[in-house]
């Protein structure tokens, strides 16, 4: 009899166990179906609202852009979301983090005051002058001098016989269309002067650096009594920074950071370096100003052998239309009047707390000397990406041999980085900063080139002993230089007449306070009526 319980026992036991792990089976089976396979109802779900249809869009939109992705970067992109920096960890979080915007955003509507543009009185040229940079800031200025002088704006003529000897039209670089009806109910823009006024009295003026509403509407506007055509010989600074109408200020913006959009073929491929950048997580956008042109320009021959040294020397002499020739490159540096050089900035971004896996885009075109120079930046950051990197050759084809039109895809690709950071504080860098601030204030790094100099050489001299110190004292240095909200700089105390100008932070640097306003107490200035 106990034989016979102690079976029985036995056997009930190995039934219980048996039905345990039947349910524990079941169980796993049924959370893994349901992780798995989306539920009847999601399968069913249509999208009803505009904003579910858009983002079903976007997301069709970047699967099919994945699809484009070169071969050659499949797998590299893939082993990049493993690596340490890319995804980034709680310290490095701290880096990526962009400054608080203060609760500012973008207030351009013109006030009450403001009419639709009035009768014109003539038609304005325009020759713009210098890189895609210089350039789309002179469009904008002459956007409002059109306004000012009651004027009809001609699509301006692009610069074809600047360093880098582009034949690109405005249309080919910009949104001609889209141009020219965002700013109908400002400026009457045309594409070409009428054929009847192809002899019409004409002049050719130069009109005054910097200069305000009084010179535009004394001396500019009262040509058109003897002129029906005024052509601008140049585009850049012709306009003031400070002290214009709020509605013209507004207006400046409203060209700048609405209606000159790329053209379609551009924002397209700039977007699709963008998603592709993104692949391998928060990255730094570069502008390395290590360029031939630039070294020239500056004449700054730092780490450069005397052969280059002696070529970019001849490249100035040779230039005309540059005026200083004779330039001590050890002065330069020492002001900090010189732009970081490829091995500098990497120590820079090593100082700064950026891992080695940090994803870096290089926004420039081609590096003076090549992989010579980049060598040093190239081994403390591997994950170097360019244009001809992340896009194949066909992709490229329809904009090489425009340095404008290449230039606007390294703007698109840095606009939208987690990080902006420049190397020298050219056009571009300002253009940039001052649309990231538009944006909402991204975070953008200024490199203090004169204190960051001073600190390296110390430090490859051996006076600064070991990498920490370095490191706290570039931290330190640029803790209020991240891009946080600020009211733009005015000119230097003392300085007087141009160099009074000069000094002042250019306006589309930082469009605050013309163009930014808090949420919780909007600036309202209609205090100036334009006719």
């Amino acid at each position: 009899m106990q034989k016979w319980k102690r079976r029985t026992v036995a056997v009930v036991r190995r039934l219980l166990t048996c039905a345990i792990v039947v349910i524990g089976l079941l169980a796993l089976v049924f959370v893994h179906i349901r992780v798995e396979l989306p539920s009847t109802e999601e399968i069913t779900k249509l999208p009803t609202t505009q904003h579910e249809i858009e983002h079903q869009n976007l997301q069709t939109e970047e699967n099919w852009e994945k699809e484009l992705a070169p071969p050659h970067l499949s797998k590299t992109s893939q082993s990049a979301r493993k690596l340490d920096g890319a995804s980034g960890t709680s310290n490095s979080n701290k880096l990526w983090k962009p400054p608080p915007n203060r609760d500012y955003t973008p207030c351009v509507a013109p006030s009450p005051y403001y009419t639709p543009p009035p009768e014109s009185r003539g038609y304005l040229l325009v020759h713009t002058n210098g890189g895609l940079n210089q350039m789309r800031a002179g469009i904008c200025d002459m956007v409002a001098v059109a306004r000012i002088i009651n004027a009809t704006l001609v699509i301006p003529e692009l610069d074809k016989h600047s360093f880098w000897q582009d034949s690109s039209n405005f249309s080919d670089v910009f949104d001609e269309d889209h141009f020219i009806d965002s700013l109908k109910n400002d400026v009457k823009i045309i594409k070409k002067l009428p054929k009847e006024l192809a002899h019409a009295n004409r002049t050719v003026k130069q009109f005054r650096s910097w200069s305000g509403l009084q010179y535009y509407e004394e001396e500019i506007a009262p040509m058109w009594d003897q002129y029906q055509v005024i052509r601008a010989a140049k585009s850049d600074s012709r306009l003031a920074n400070n002290n214009l109408p709020p509605d013209i200020q507004k207006l400046r913006c409203r060209a700048c950071y609405e209606a000159l959009r790329f053209a379609p073929e551009i924002e397209a491929t700039g977007k699709l370096l963008r998603d592709r950048m993104r692949a391998y997580g928060p990255y730094i956008a570069l502008h390395l100003r290590f360029e031939k042109d630039m070294l020239s320009f500056s004449g700054c021959t730092h780490d450069l052998s005397p052969e280059e040294a002696e070529e970019l020397k001849s490249i100035r002499e040779n230039t005309s239309w540059w005026k200083v020739k004779e330039i001590d490159p050890v002065e330069q540096r020492a002001k900090g009047f010189c732009p970081l050089t490829p091995k500098e900035v990497g120590i820079f971004l090593s100082a700064l707390g950026f891992q080695s896996t940090t994803p870096i885009y290089i926004a420039a075109g081609e590096i003076y000397g090549g992989d010579l120079h980049m060598a040093d930046l190239h081994s403390r950051f591997p994950l170097l990406m360019n244009k001809e990197k992340l896009a194949s050759a066909e992709e490229l084809e329809p904009f090489a041999n425009h340095a404008s039109q290449m230039a606007a895809l390294d703007y698109i690709v840095s606009i939208q980085s987690d990080v902006f950071i420049p190397s020298y504080f050219g056009n571009m860098a300002r253009a940039v900063e001052g649309h990231r601030r538009f944006l909402g204030h991204k975070k953008t790094i200024s490199p203090d080139r004169k204190a960051f100099v001073r600190l390296f050489d110390k430090y490859e001299a051996g006076t600064i002993k070991d990498f920490k110190t370095l490191a706290n004292r570039v931290i330190e240095i640029h803790r209020r230089r991240q891009g946080s909200p600020r009211k733009r700089k005015g000119p230097i105390s003392g300085t007087k007449g141009m160099d009074r100008f000069r000094s002042e932070e250019a306006f589309y640097v930082n469009p605050l306070p013309d163009c930014l306003c808090q949420k919780e107490s909007p600036i309202l200035n209609s205090s100036a009526i334009m006719r």
